[in-house]
């Protein structure tokens, strides 16, 4: 079986991602990041307007538009309110990221089996997937960016079709910078060359000076029109956007230096072959291509510290250097694979054993785990309460079996099927959480609206989810701490909870109002005020 699916390398991935993250695209919960750009790809849909990007109508220039472009052309494929078509692209990119991972690994001069693995480390880390919901554009610019970075090694290691390579590294670094803009050329671009030059040098660079000047103009230049287009077209919007964008990098979430040095515990199941295979002095005696191990750790590390060197800190910033981390940890999993079953020393056995001994037991104390969640509930999902159970029970008593028999390469993919399989059988069952006996659509305004000839404004920017929910636009009529009151004798006003007070003595003057619903959008128990929104009706006295 294992021989067939390395035979297979490409292949193989592809129905593994596509079973991982397809089969249930639509079932996790919105999130705010997400509601914001689904959001902005439905309004370019509606309004037809696919340069100047918005949100509830207003200009959001933050993020270049690619992404939004992908989404939204899904969208109008298979449904601009459909959660699976919005989140399709960003999943892909994962594929993507994935099959480029291999390519670049066999120009490393890797191994088919090792090149295959790599691509699977990297496709199944922690942050990789976690991403796809919490910042789903970052996918677009680090995956895109892979693939000019994998022709520029092409380019640089190579003497001959120079222009070709240099070209195609362009559109896609410039694909990179459309997507989130220079992010990536500091996260993964620039410890890319360091650690290039470092490792390979820049052998015969004279005669590449230039194309590789051309690559350096033509991606600037598909990077960049966007900006400069919508500078020209709304500059207002653009450098007040432009403004505290670039503040926050200095002044919003500030974290120290050393926040990020534990980036290796985002890689999830590989937390700590990841740290092992940083141990550079112990892992450069025992991998076969010492150079590529070489440029790999130069390349995590430089990575890190550039990133620790920007005041504003988030963990999913650290998203990026996953890529030359799976391509790093690849060289322990391969010595490991080969080695293995000779290790004496337990100095060296121990943290294998617990690594590999601690997602066994996940998988076997599984059923217990999930019956003490489920409860009462455990009627509703019996069919994947069953289903999960008994795949995650087998694979760690096989994962057992293997790693007491030393067989590492079988105990590896076994990893990875364990991965796929929680991701295949048990997300439904995270529906349980969704207990918010109070929950009340914000969708469901729209006939309240129609019935009473009515159009909605707010007190307050509405939270992108609930806007999401609504699926249209809700102009804030509260600005600069001023009540700008609309024409219409008679309006529905959305509030925070208590927030009418605010407005309440500007009211009185000439309007009636009267409390109609409340509209919760908190899916859980747990309750957040901002998804939270009291409808008044605001009439003229």
């Amino acid at each position: 079986m294992i021989k067939a699916i390395e035979k297979y390398p490409v292949i193989s991935l592809i129905i593994l991602v596509l079973l991982m993250l397809l089969v249930h695209l639509d079932v996790p919960n919105l999130t705010i990041m997400e509601a914001r750009n689904f959001i902005s790809a439905r309004e370019m849909v509606q309004d037809n307007n696919w340069l100047l990007t918005t949100l509830n109508g207003e200009a959001r220039y933050q993020k270049p538009p690619l992404p939004t472009w992908l989404t939204a052309i899904s969208g109008i494929l298979f449904g601009i309110n459909s959660l699976f078509a919005l989140r399709l692209p960003a999943a892909l990119m994962v594929l993507f990221l994935g099959i480029f991972i291999y390519f670049f690994s066999s120009e490393l001069k890797l191994s088919k089996g090792q090149s295959f693995r790599n691509s699977l480390i990297v496709v199944t880390s922690f942050y990789v997937i976690g991403i796809l919901n919490e910042a789903p554009w970052d996918i677009f610019a680090h995956g895109f960016m892979m693939v000019g970075l994998f022709y520029l090694f092409q380019f640089f290691s190579k003497n001959e079709q120079l222009w070709k390579n240099a070209f195609i590294a362009a559109f896609f670094v410039g694909f990179s910078i459309l997507s989130k803009g220079p992010v990536s050329l500091f996260a993964l671009f620039l410890p890319f060359i360091i650690a290039y030059g470092i490792s390979y040098k820049f052998k015969n660079f004279k005669q590449k000076v230039a194309p590789f000047l051309a690559f350096i103009l033509l991606f600037i230049a598909i990077g960049t029109w966007w900006f400069i287009y919508v500078r020209l077209a709304d500059p207002k919007a653009f450098l007040a956007i432009a403004a505290r964008e670039t503040g926050n990098w200095s002044s919003y979430n500030v974290k120290p230096f050393y926040y990020y040095w534990s980036f290796f515990i985002q890689s999830g199941l590989w937390t700590i072959p990841a740290f092992i295979g940083l141990l550079y002095p112990y892992i450069i005696k025992r991998v076969e291509n010492k150079k590529a191990y070489q440029f790999t750790f130069l390349w995590t590390i430089i990575a890190v510290v550039l990133l620790s060197v920007i005041p504003e800190k988030k963990a999913r910033y650290l998203m990026p250097v996953l890529i030359p981390l799976a391509l790093n940890t690849g060289f322990y999993i391969q010595y490991l694979i080969k080695s293995f079953s000779k290790i004496t020393n337990k100095k060296e056995t121990i943290p294998v054993y617990f690594n590999f001994g601690l997602i066994a037991a996940i998988g076997v104390s599984f059923p217990v785990i999930l019956y003490f969640i489920l409860k009462k509930d455990i009627q509703l999902y019996l069919y994947n309460y069953i289903s999960t159970s008994v795949v995650l029970l087998v694979i760690g008593v096989l994962m057992f079996k293997y790693l007491v028999a030393k067989n590492l390469k079988n105990v590896f993919y076994l990893s990875i099927l364990l991965m796929a399989s929680i991701l295949v059988f048990a997300i439904p069952i995270s529906k349980i959480f969704n207990k918010n006996e109070n929950y009340n659509a914000l969708n469901n305004l729209h006939k309240l609206e129609n019935s009473n000839h009515l159009t909605t404004f707010s007190i307050g920017e509405i939270t992108p989810e609930m806007l999401w929910d609504y699926n249209g636009k809700i102009k804030n009529i509260y600005e600069n701490d001023i009540v700008i009151f609309p024409l219409q004798d008679q309006f529905g006003l959305l509030v925070s909870p208590g927030d009418i007070k605010r407005v309440v003595i500007d009211l009185k003057q000439d309007y009636n109002y009267k409390l109609i619903a409340t509209y919760n959008a908190n899916v859980g128990s747990k309750q957040k005020d901002r998804l939270i929104r009291e409808y008044y009706i605001i009439s003229k006295k």
